[in-house]
């Protein structure tokens, strides 16, 4: 299976900057799924996409936009909610009749690891994120989606209903010409320490989010 597989009546649109690298099968405890390989043109511009189904079928794949936490996805860190909705949107896009998760390298917000690193120490001594953030001269969230939105295009998902609770993402990937026909809640149970985290997010940052 191949990206071109994916494609239907929008295979012919032109995605320039888009690399596929490579395919394989990829079974999972949330399902089985073929996993592709990109690369953009910059050098930071890497990404995975775990891939499900037929992307060009009547209903609008489920998509999930997943920026790379080695604490959390990896570690299993309680300081965030990022490997709690990694799981869940893998348990949401098996389930589905098809779907991808988009696996991006943007560790910190766009930040990268070593300055959130730095970030968490600010936040030790009673900053949140947001502050910790702008104390060492970066913004909120650096992240962009162009990347993204160039990569569901390579894949033929120009429509999409999104696992999200970040305004901002539908945002850029709608700016991008990926239309957003649903946004999907990606809101796991809440932690006791991840509370204040989630806080921050809905009441700084305008994430939508139940019970917050």
């Amino acid at each position: 299976m191949n990206a071109k597989s994916h494609q239907g009546k929008k295979s012919n649109r032109k995605v320039t900057g888009v690399q596929m690298i490579a395919h394989a099968a990829l079974p999972t405890r949330s399902g089985r799924f073929t996993i592709y390989g990109f690369k953009g043109r910059g050098p930071q511009e890497e990404a995975v996409a775990l891939v499900r189904g037929k992307l060009n079928g009547n209903i609008a794949p489920l998509v999930r936009v997943h920026s790379q936490c080695l604490t959390g996805d990896v570690l299993a860190s309680l300081r965030c909610d990022c490997r709690a909705q990694l799981e869940l949107s893998l348990k949401k896009i098996g389930q589905a009749s098809s779907g991808i998760l988009l696996y991006l390298p943007q560790e910190g917000r766009g930040i990268g690891l070593m300055n959130k690193l730095r970030a968490y120490e600010l936040q030790d001594g009673g900053m949140d994120t947001v502050e910790a953030n702008e104390t060492l001269g970066f913004a909120v969230d650096a992240r962009d989606y162009e990347f993204s939105a160039q990569i569901l295009k390579k894949l033929g998902a120009t429509k999409i209903r999104l696992l999200s609770n970040n305004p901002e993402k539908v945002r850029q990937l709608e700016s991008a010409g990926i239309r957003v026909v649903e946004r999907v809640p990606c809101q796991p149970r809440i932690s006791r320490i991840s509370r204040a985290y989630l806080e921050t997010k809905k009441r700084k940052m305008g994430h939508l989010l139940k019970g917050v």
